[in-house]
């Protein structure tokens, strides 16, 4: 009896043993097929059993981390040189002796895509439209690498994989993939039909001193009582064409969003964010590409300018890198393109005379806003007025195309345009305005016409007149009889304008501006 007691007792401790040992564990971003971040200190970490040491191996380095007391862990691999050959890492503790092995790992270039429907919807949404992106999904690719969040982990770029994964970021991976000539790696955390609110954290919106003093300054005028009254006013006429569709079989329209007090939302601060994109830091990456826009910022009263410079700054936080930050024009076409005929820009819209009424002073507004977000520190605009319009455009290797573009200059230092014509100053002389420039590239250019169209201009009146308008060297000099003493000019002040023709010799069409800020 007593030795089966003590066998007994043996094998209780075991199990005992065992159930409180926690294995070492990966997150899918840590996994066969990965890409790392080159010349960069290249994160790994993990959980385990608190107090266990973990050494992680890979390209003639070893690192080793104690796990905390709720288990994580965590070491940093020095800056490593590109590297197109597979290579493995094992990960070893000191309780359990048998390592991990992350095979088939490849050093190179990391991008983060994120946003909704136009960064989240897959190759196949758009294969019928776009036969380029068609036929790259088609390919393989053994330099590229995707991870999107839900999956195991990192795959390789084969047809069944591309066709499972994001059109906008596979279009660009490819693309910088084959323009580098190195590996990259391509990872995607987005969601259709989201607010920018939902894509960074409390913190990271309830720190920003910019976004609270808006909502303050929003909440002085903003009549709370009445937007609830409102609100139900719509959903009592909702619910009554929802009932009507249902007795139809029908589709009941969509229903109004309940209201929320200024500087805050209806919806959850954060939530995509967490689910979506903080599973993924803090990966070592190169820079981010966003799409995003059409469903604003769900927070009342902050918009997507100051949002987005939150959000910005909040996701490098997280990170630990300054990264660069890339993100799609909004909204998505609404003028001509330099070349119709390029595959590139095939989809932009003709070039049309000048309506006959000049646009109003709301007409620019949202492009106005979209295009300031470049402002923010290492950000860049990826243009978007000549590539096709729709809530989505269809043409998304051009999408990515110009993408790649605005990375390979503004994030590789390669010598190439990558923005069109941007206000950057104005003088008023003898009834005359002249108007400077950033990004002539090779000079300034109309298009489709002798004569450069698209400016008007104002006197102290505020009625805008459409103005005569000509290139002079690397500026353009505007005019008009009907004020004869200007005070504010604007060009293609219009959510589509494909009357508005100033390019730069590089093809790239001149943007959205005024040197006014009249309400």
């Amino acid at each position: 009896m007593k030795k089966i007691a003590a066998a007994l007792c043996l094998v209780c401790l075991t199990f005992c043993a065992t159930a409180a040992r926690a294995d070492v564990k990966l997150p899918p971003v840590i996994s066969d097929h990965m890409v790392l971040q080159r010349d960069a200190a290249a994160p790994i970490w993990g959980s385990a059993t608190p107090g266990e040491q973990v050494t992680v191996a890979f390209a003639g380095q070893t690192k080793t981390a104690t796990a905390d007391a709720k288990g994580h862990w965590m070491v940093k691999l020095d800056p490593l040189p590109v590297s197109a050959e597979p290579r493995t890492m094992t990960i070893t503790s000191s309780i359990n002796h048998k390592p991990l092995t992350i095979s088939d790992v490849l050093v190179g270039e990391v991008w983060l895509g994120s946003g909704q429907s136009n960064m989240d919807m897959h190759v196949p949404s758009y294969t019928n439209s776009d036969a380029v992106l068609a036929q790259a999904a088609a390919g393989t690719y053994p330099k590229l690498r995707l991870l999107h969040k839900g999956r195991a982990g990192w795959e390789e770029a084969v047809p069944t994989n591309n066709f499972k994964f994001s059109a906008l970021l596979f279009a660009f991976g490819s693309q910088l993939q084959q323009k580098l000539d190195v590996p990259v790696g391509i990872m995607v955390g987005a969601v259709g039909g989201t607010p920018s609110g939902y894509w960074l954290t409390e913190e990271m919106y309830r720190s920003d001193a910019v976004c609270q003093a808006q909502a303050q300054e929003f909440a002085k005028t903003y009549d709370f009582d009445a937007a609830v009254k409102k609100y139900d006013q719509e959903l009592a006429v909702w619910k009554v064409a929802a009932g009507k569709a249902k007795l139809a079989k029908g589709k009941a329209p969509r229903g109004p969003n309940r209201p929320a007090k200024a500087g805050e939302s209806s919806g959850r601060i954060g939530g995509l964010y967490i689910a979506h994109v903080q599973p993924y830091a803090p990966y070592a990456i190169r820079g981010v590409l966003w799409d995003q826009g059409e469903s604003g910022t769900a927070i009342t009263g902050v918009d997507q300018f100051n949002l987005m410079g939150a959000l910005i700054k909040g996701w490098r936080k997280a990170w630990g890198q300054d990264f660069p930050f890339l993100y799609v024009q909004k909204t998505s076409g609404g003028g001509t393109a330099w070349d119709l005929d390029d595959p590139v820009t095939k989809n932009a819209s003709k070039f049309s005379p000048l309506p006959a009424r000049e646009p109003g002073n709301s007409d620019g507004l949202y492009r106005e806003l979209h295009i300031k977000i470049q402002q923010h520190p290492k950000t860049a605009m990826v243009i978007s007025t000549d590539l096709g319009s729709g809530v989505h455009p269809t043409n998304k290797a051009a999408y990515g195309e110009r993408a790649v573009r605005v990375a390979l200059g503004f994030v590789y230092g390669q010598n190439v345009e990558i923005s069109g014509p941007l206000y950057a100053s104005h003088k008023i002389a003898g009834g005359k305005v002249t108007l400077k420039f950033t990004h002539v590239g090779q000079g300034l250019a109309a298009r489709h016409s002798d004569k450069l169209q698209g400016f008007m201009i104002a006197g102290a009146d505020k009625k805008f007149h459409w103005a005569d308008a000509v290139i002079k060297g690397d500026s353009v000099v505007v005019s008009s009889a009907a004020v004869p003493q200007p005070v504010a000019v604007r060009y293609a002040w219009s959510g589509n304008a494909p009357w508005a023709n100033l390019f730069n010799k590089d093809g790239l069409p001149a943007q959205t501006f005024r040197s006014d800020d009249w309400k």
